[in-house]
């Protein structure tokens, strides 16, 4: 398909609004030329996408090199000037319209330099209405890998859920409004560790109602020793147990993820479209090193917090090291397509009912790309949950269309958008196997 990748980070996103979901990655930006091939029409870099300014355009920010470019309406990429910046070490970003003003903001990771024991700051930048962004906050204490954010408590407030390395405890930044945040990770049971650690060697985190509850659950990605320093604490699944239990989580370990010791980067997706999240989780680890197993895996979601490895089944070889995982349906199919190991695996498995949703913002009161919106599909006698999200597992980033897999049920159904300034709106008479565009009206 002239698609030429590398193993990095990547980022999933419809530059030219064609309609087509194209690849950033580090080796180039590749266009998606409807499902038959991809064509290289820009330089590369490691990026999360959102439109910054809303004019209607995804725009690219650059983690790794600290820049942001803007999007001349898909003819091409101009650097825009940000503030003096900190030093820093990025392995992961993520966008989201922290202060509600109706912008997205940034919050970038800051990771390390191991030989010469630096730890590098974490910091948000603050967009001032498409014009510009401020550097509002900046802090050294952690070395993080993965940055990503969700309203998990459904109070109109986007959070962000920050994968730190080195033992350190994750953080859970809840936000109270306005961009003011507190570590609030232990109090809602969210750190991700194992008791006698502070933390884990945390790589990535993913987002998704894995429970068909409704609400939204994490799943934290954890590098795990077994030496002379403790049997470390394994990759996890957190379980929300909403509003009666004020939003906090239920650390139910891995689940079925198998131990292996260099786990890195999750990314969720229903990808056999049978209603249930799945999960892909690469490694750090070439395949064989030190005396154990360690090459990416497919898990499948069997429900009730059950996932079984399909990896082999679904046409995936026992590849090695990479950090790169990212899900987009490229060719229209209703199935979700996995970008990782610097390739493009086309979804080829069953033909069960699917729904994709594009929302759209409109620049004033929500951001354009909509991003920290969830939408809810109500299937008898359970609630399917996505949002829009800008930013995965390290680095990463996902469509920013929601797919939704339905199974055997192929009617029409009712959609529950809740937006992200608090406002909720009902779509009535939804029909399946459908690409539907929502706009947000006041």
């Amino acid at each position: 398909m002239g698609l030429k990748l590398n193993g990095d980070a990547v980022c999933l996103v419809d530059i030219d609004n064609d309609g087509w979901t194209d690849i950033c990655a580090s080796s180039g930006i590749w266009h998606n030329d409807r499902g038959r091939q991809f064509r290289r029409i820009g330089e590369g870099g490691q990026f999360v996408a959102a439109d910054f300014d809303n004019d209607g355009y995804v725009d690219l920010f650059d983690y790794a090199r600290l820049k942001l470019y803007h999007n001349e309406r898909g003819k091409g990429f101009k650097e825009v000037a940000l503030p003096n910046l900190p030093p820093n070490a990025s392995r992961g970003a993520c966008w989201g319209d922290f202060n509600g003003d109706g912008f997205a903001d940034l919050y970038v990771g800051g990771f390390e330099d191991w030989n010469r024991d630096i730890t590098y700051p974490s910091f948000i930048l603050i967009n001032e209405v498409g014009k510009s962004f401020r550097l509002a906050w900046s802090e050294a204490r952690y070395r993080t890998r993965g940055v990503t954010a969700c309203d998990f408590n459904r109070d109109g407030n986007l959070d962000i859920y920050v994968s730190n390395y080195r033992l350190q405890p994750n953080q859970l930044w809840l936000n109270q409004g306005r961009a003011t945040f507190r570590d609030a990770a232990a109090e809602f049971n969210a750190v991700a560790t194992s008791p006698g650690f502070d933390g884990g060697h945390s790589i990535g985190a993913a987002w998704g109602d894995f429970d068909n509850d409704g609400y939204m659950d994490l799943f934290a990605g954890n590098f795990a020793h077994r030496d002379d320093r403790g049997d470390q604490p394994k990759s996890r699944f957190l379980r929300n147990m909403g509003p009666a239990k004020g939003y906090r989580f239920d650390d139910l370990g891995p689940c079925g993820v198998l131990y292996q010791e260099s786990y890195s980067s999750p990314a969720a997706a229903d990808f056999d479209n049978d209603g249930n999240l799945d999960l892909f989780l690469t490694t750090v680890y070439p395949v064989a090193s030190f005396n154990t197993p360690n090459y990416p895996v497919l898990y499948r979601n069997a429900g009730h917090f059950k996932f079984d490895d399909v990896t082999s089944v679904n046409g995936l070889a026992k590849f090695g090291a990479t950090n790169q995982a990212a899900w987009a349906d490229f060719d229209h199919s209703g199935r979700v397509d996995l970008v990782t190991d610097g390739k493009l695996y086309m979804n080829r498995g069953p033909a069960r009912h699917w729904l994709e949703v594009r929302l759209h913002g409109d620049g004033k009161a929500v951001n354009r790309s909509a991003i920290g919106a969830q939408v809810r599909v109500s299937l008898k006698g359970k609630t399917l949950t996505r949002q829009v999200e800008a930013g995965t597992g390290e680095g990463n980033q996902s469509d920013l269309t929601v797919h939704f897999g339905l199974g055997a049920i192929g009617e029409s159904m009712h959609l529950e958008v809740f937006w992200p300034n608090r406002k909720s709106e009902i779509v009535r008479h939804v029909h399946c196997d459908d690409i539907v565009d929502i706009q947000y009206r006041p």
